[in-house]
């Protein structure tokens, strides 16, 4: 059973800094993670992922500020957030795949909140 627990999530005033992080329930070789965000009234989005090799994918509205980045050894993915705006306000949700792609959608964590605000 894979689980997805993620955690870092919390309020931020705008031009702040936040890093989420993502905690594998067991030691699965993951090919692909990544993570997504839903802000209220708006569809899931792809954020950022990373996949075998260290190859990423970043969402046009993220690239600069945001950064992918995992710890095989400690089964962990994490996302570097700076120059927070408002807009970056949404439920943030961890994903897996063992497969190789750059949308890794197979298993999800429940989410953490981030918002950003003065």
């Amino acid at each position: 059973q894979v689980q997805l627990v993620e955690s870092g999530g919390g309020l931020v005033q705008p031009g702040g800094s936040l890093r989420l992080a993502c905690a594998a329930s067991r030691s699965f070789s993951f090919n692909s993670m990544g993570w997504y965000r839903q802000a209220p009234g708006k569809e899931r989005e792809l954020v950022a992922a990373i996949i075998s090799g260290g190859r990423t994918n970043y969402a046009d509205s993220v690239k600069g500020r945001f950064t992918i980045s995992r710890d095989n050894a400690k089964n962990t993915l994490y996302l570097q957030m700076n120059s927070l705006k408002p807009e970056d306000t949404a439920v943030y949700y961890c994903t897996c795949s063992f497969s190789i792609t750059l949308k890794p959608a197979d298993y999800w964590g429940q989410g953490t909140q981030v918002t950003v605000s003065s």
